[in-house]
């Protein structure tokens, strides 16, 4: 039986008083592509910054390749060699252009030689039509350029798994087109992937499992068609009602 790339068992998370992960429990599958859905507030980002080890866990175990990375004594800068994470906001740092943003982690933190890093930077670049923006500065792009940039940025460490934020939630409608193209490209790739999204559309076409959140705890999981044609719980189908309502799926 093949261990799952990524595995969260019966994870809880409280910030002080407030409940935000209640006995969670995950299972991501090498190349499978997770999204996560529910109202603000439901835990899905939350659980990504868990998973990245951003903000510890209050109890259960998380897994990566087998090997638990929430256990005492787990160095988190080491754990997240493995993975990229890309946030809502993009990040960038300002005084550098793009391709000094994009080689910053694998020349300083990985000890990958200039020439190397910058070679497999433009190589990015090109690939998410991006070639012409090597020098510029972030803050002469566009919203979706940066998020683009975002991705390559996480990228360029050549992570096995990787998170995604509510990657599109900062830009304009007309942005989000083209950095869920990039999202799809790396499926395409066999990129392992754990999405939080509130774009429907986008996790029914691109997703192998969607999980629905609501107050901490995945209620309801499954196939995109189980979940979106066939929800079980009266809390999903009231969600996916009123994303129908607004015209969002």
């Amino acid at each position: 039986m093949t261990t799952p790339k990524l595995e969260l068992r019966g994870v809880w998370k409280a910030f002080d008083d407030k409940e935000v992960l209640r006995d969670v429990d995950l299972v991501v599958n090498h190349h499978d592509v997770v999204c996560l859905i529910g109202s603000s507030g439901s835990g899905k980002s939350t659980m990504l910054k868990c998973v990245n080890l951003l903000v510890p866990i209050d109890d259960g175990t998380i897994l990566l390749d087998g090997a638990d990375i929430t256990a005492p004594g787990v160095n988190p800068n080491q754990v997240r060699e493995e993975m990229g994470i890309v946030f809502q906001a993009f990040n960038l740092f300002p005084h550098m252009n793009v391709l000094d943003n994009i080689t910053l982690s694998p020349r300083k933190v990985h000890g990958v030689g200039r020439s190397e890093a910058e070679d497999k930077a433009k190589g990015l670049l090109e690939r998410f039509g991006l070639s012409d923006k090597v020098v510029e500065y972030p803050d002469r792009l566009s919203g979706g350029e940066q998020q683009r940039v975002a991705v390559i940025r996480a990228l360029a460490t050549e992570p096995d798994l990787m998170l995604f934020d509510e990657v599109t939630s900062a830009l304009d409608p007309e942005l989000v087109a083209e950095v869920l193209d990039v999202i799809r490209g790396l499926k395409d790739l066999g990129m392992t992937m754990v999405i939080a999204t509130h774009e429907m559309g986008f996790a029914r076409d691109v997703a192998d499992q969607v999980c629905f959140l609501d107050q901490g705890r995945i209620l309801e999981h499954g196939t995109p068609k189980q979940i979106f044609s066939t929800p079980q719980e009266a809390r999903t189908q009231q969600f996916l009602q009123r994303i129908i309502d607004a015209g969002r799926l």
